[in-house]
């Protein structure tokens, strides 16, 4: 069987990350519906993808979320605010259908599965209706992690971020272009609207909204302590965080000081990255790869492995994806293909 796919935040960036690798990858299905709100109901967008009703693709035009548009739904991808989620995710949830969401609305849900599938596909198994995807700076540093610590366990993470400013969305791509040509121009900067101040030929070290209670650490930042311990079933795991905005446009990178409880040689985890589904280690620690030369690439990549000597076994490595593709859309598509692999589907709405 073939499922009737809807996707909510059709026209957003990751909406339109999402057609191109559903397209690429032909994930099966009967039917591709695009739900946005009510101000992009009717914008038509292209599918190049197979679906059974259309196999050569085609035009699509675009739905406003609703009861009555998600009816018919198997699969709903959900690439939108957090209060949608909530809206939508219970909704269907209790008519047996699945939704694989991108917002941290249920990501630290003890009954949501949050998941990375190179990493922890078999937490799929249980799910009840809704799977979160991590943030899209969490995933590649996870699947490093996950991989390096086959080699021994970890005991303490440390990481600074730079993160492309289309992780704040499309709007946020153009601030920043529109900023970067009246640079050009050498006219007056336009009043940022995404973010507090200049991004531009700048940097800001403020991702979400701060928490009085954690120390000030920011939303984005607990975001990743919080997931990477639930995606790796390390509670405990000592992390912290400094996450960065960064005039790019796409592609997250990410410094990392990871502590092991054992000795690590650099040999042994370079094979252990190189044997780890989705990573691609640079193993001539004097090359790297840079968030421009990684955009529209699949996998998550690190580079500069090299010992910590100020701590016992402990290492220091580069590591970056395509925040918008593996970081968001793609890691979606590949848990829909996991769970349809593994008939976490059908069987669902069967028992439901």
């Amino acid at each position: 069987m073939e499922p009737t796919v809807a996707v909510i935040g059709a026209t957003g960036a990751v909406g339109d990350v999402f057609l191109k690798i559903a397209a690429e990858r032909k994930l099966p299905m009967k039917q591709l519906k695009l739900l946005a709100s009510a101000r992009s109901k009717g914008k038509v967008l292209r599918y190049e993808g197979p679906t059974t009703v259309a196999p050569n693709g085609g035009d699509i035009v675009v739905e406003e979320t609703t009861a009555e548009s998600l009816a018919d739904a198997d699969i709903v991808f959900c690439s939108a605010s957090s209060e949608v989620s909530k809206q939508w995710g219970p909704w269907l949830k209790e008519r047996g259908k699945v939704m694989i969401d991108d917002g941290s609305a249920f990501r630290m849900d003890p009954t949501v599965p949050l998941v990375i599938p190179e990493v922890n596909g078999d937490d799929l198994e249980w799910h009840q209706g809704i799977v979160s995807i991590p943030n899209c700076t969490t995933t590649p540093l996870a699947m490093a992690l996950d991989a390096m610590r086959q080699v021994a366990p970890l005991s303490r993470v440390t990481a600074s971020t730079y993160q492309a400013v289309s992780g704040t969305g499309a709007a946020a791509v153009r601030e920043l272009d529109a900023q970067v040509a009246a640079i050009g121009r050498g006219e007056a900067i336009p009043t940022p609207e995404q973010y507090p101040v200049q991004i531009a030929g700048n940097v800001l070290p403020h991702v979400d909204s701060f928490d009085e209670e954690e120390d000030y650490y920011t939303k984005e930042e607990l975001k990743m302590r919080n997931e990477t311990r639930k995606i790796l079933h390390l509670d405990g795991l000592r992390f912290a965080a400094t996450c960065v905005r960064v005039p790019v446009a796409i592609g997250h990178a990410e410094v990392v000081h990871a502590e092991f409880e054992r000795e690590a040689s650099i040999a042994d985890l370079v094979a252990a990255l190189q044997a780890a589904e989705g990573v691609e280690v640079i193993t001539d620690p004097t090359k790297y790869v840079t968030p421009l030369e990684i955009a529209g690439d699949d996998r998550a990549f690190v580079a500069r492995l090299r010992p910590d000597r100020t701590v016992e076994h402990g290492v220091t490595f580069w590591c970056l994806t395509d925040n918008l593709r593996k970081g968001a859309a793609l890691n979606a598509i590949q848990i829909a293909e996991e769970m349809l692999k593994r008939d976490l589907v059908f069987d669902y709405a069967a028992k439901a």
